[in-house]
């Protein structure tokens, strides 16, 4: 499993940072590592692509950080 950072648009408050967890932990192979406003840490098996698109889709935009 390879972690992954990531800077996420849009996450202001608690309640953002629920719904991006949930958002993360419910993606097949994806675990939400630390999840602070502005950015996540997250172990993923699957494609960062995938996980950039379904935080976006819930209105996150995410980008991967080296």
């Amino acid at each position: 499993m390879a972690t992954v950072n990531l800077q996420i648009e849009n996450m202001h408050c608690g309640s953002c940072v629920r719904r991006v967890t949930q958002v993360l932990n419910a993606l097949p192979g994806t675990h939400a590592e630390e999840v602070r406003i502005g950015g996540a840490r997250v172990a993923t098996d699957g494609q960062v692509a995938e996980v950039e698109a379904a935080l976006s889709a819930a209105g996150f935009p995410a980008h991967a950080q080296a």
